[in-house]
């Protein structure tokens, strides 16, 4: 088992833990596919997930034995099981916060990117060294991240930026001590944990589904989603209790 689960209140914090730099092989996508891709028979009741490291670093990438025995015959399915882990995460019915430490290179910054939102400390540094070692992937992850002109700067030259120097495009939250990193991302969990769990899973999809739609595709979708989300009683109560001017009852609040 290369993931450890604890649960804070509303929140599971789900744990890399592959030392010594979480490099990922085909069964730790296998573990990470499986648990998000199945999450709501693992974690039914969670309402954000803060996904993190045991270890000194996030996650150093693919673990590099594996490149040794990948030929064309047996590429395909491989590859597919990497694709459908990061998937796993970004389709994650919840929130997602990805608490990162040291290094997230070329699989550690895919699974970054495919969180909700990246809390950092400053050691965190992430880059794709794809093109340094003769492979490629990892390029639309970032580009979740930065702009088309930083992207490919990172990517040609492969060398990894520190967090702090991604702030400002948006990629990173915020950058915080090392060992406040899993109490700063906690903290914004618990924001997000405070509303009903039927509202943050509608708030998922329907983020999910927009981010490449224009505008008026995507608003129109939100829209139906409002439509849709009317009908539950989290949502009328959460309207009772604002009118009301007190705090909601949920029926999972924890």
């Amino acid at each position: 088992m290369y993931l450890s689960l604890q649960e804070f209140g509303a929140t599971t914090v789900v744990t890399l833990d592959r030392p010594p730099v979480n490099a990922v092989n085909m069964s730790m996508y296998e573990e990470i596919r499986d648990l998000f891709g199945r999450f709501d028979e693992v974690l039914p009741g969670t309402k954000a997930v803060v996904l993190t490291s045991g270890a000194k670093h996030f996650c150093g990438g693919n673990d590099l034995e594996e490149f040794l025995t990948l030929n064309p015959a047996n590429s395909a399915g491989r590859m597919r099981l990497v694709r459908d882990a990061f998937a796993a995460i970004y389709d994650c019915p919840v929130p997602v916060v990805g608490a990162v430490r040291g290094a997230a290179l070329g699989t550690g910054l895919a699974i970054a990117a495919s969180c909700d939102v990246i809390v950092a400390g400053e050691s965190a540094r992430f880059g794709t060294p794809e093109v340094s070692v003769g492979v490629m992937g990892g390029a639309a992850h970032l580009a979740r991240l930065v702009p088309q002109p930083i992207m490919r700067a990172m990517y040609f030259t492969a060398d990894p930026w520190p967090a702090s120097d991604l702030v400002g495009f948006g990629s990173v939250l915020r950058v915080v001590a090392d060992g406040e990193v899993l109490d700063s991302a906690l903290a914004l969990t618990g924001k997000m944990t405070r509303h009903s769990l039927t509202a943050l899973r509608h708030a998922k999809e329907s983020l999910n589904t927009i981010e490449f739609m224009d505008l008026k595709a995507g608003y129109e979708f939100e829209q139906r989603m409002t439509g849709r989300l009317s009908g539950e009683a989290d949502s009328r109560e959460a309207v009772a209790a604002l009118r009301e001017r007190r705090p909601p009852s949920y029926r999972d609040q924890r």
